[in-house]
């Protein structure tokens, strides 16, 4: 999506984060905030989606977009919020190692963008961060999405989160919805439909350009 976005004028950042905790993607988002010279719209997938949440109470976010996210309120945590909604197949069998960080096989990343090519699937399975398992335990601060203009993102197709649950959270944020018949990595095999939703972010949150 980023030469979509750049092609329309925006700077674009693609925040790097650690995935060791959920204190240290907000970290690494606050910085990143902190280095843009106007508003940002922050844009998070799965597990960013929580990270926005709490990075977003920062003064410069104007909007925040979710594609395929966790959307979590104050208590709640990650972990816990898919139990109401079926396993996700991508999900069932997750490798954890002796440090305590998950990672996916390559055949569940098939299933994670099960609307790529082959090839593009194992490269994002080659290339997958880490994460922390113990992050899916932790509670967000504060909850930007009910204090800013939202836009969420429905992928029909995800067997990594449910797309009720992903309906769920767009409708408790009262988040301008769009469903894509997409899998749980639309900005992959989407890209076009996801900036679309960005720029519509971007072009309405305060009529501001951003992150």
């Amino acid at each position: 999506m980023i030469p979509i976005l750049q092609a329309k004028g925006y700077k674009v950042t693609a925040v790097q984060n650690p995935l060791t905790s959920l204190a240290d993607d907000v970290a690494t988002t606050l910085r990143a905030i902190a280095r843009q010279d106007g508003p940002v719209i922050l844009v998070g997938h799965s597990w960013g989606g929580v990270v926005v949440t709490e990075a977003g109470m920062d003064p410069k976010v104007v909007g925040l977009v979710y594609v395929a996210a966790f959307a979590p309120d104050q208590g709640e945590q990650v972990g816990e919020l898919g139990k109401k909604y079926p396993p996700p197949p991508a999900l069932a069998a997750p490798n954890v190692d002796d440090k305590g960080f998950l990672t996916l096989s390559a055949d569940a990343f098939k299933k994670f963008g099960s609307d790529l090519p082959v090839g593009e699937a194992l490269v994002a399975a080659a290339t997958q961060g880490p994460i922390a398992a113990s992050a899916f335990g932790a509670q967000v601060s504060g909850v930007a999405w009910k204090t800013k203009p939202s836009w969420y993102i429905v992928s029909t197709l995800d067997q990594a989160i449910a797309p009720d649950e992903e309906r769920f959270f767009a409708k408790r944020m009262n988040a301008t919805t769009t469903e894509l018949k997409a899998s749980h990595v639309a900005m992959l095999s989407q890209p076009k439909a996801v900036a679309a939703v960005i720029l519509d972010a971007a072009a309405k949150a305060q009529g501001t350009k951003g992150e």
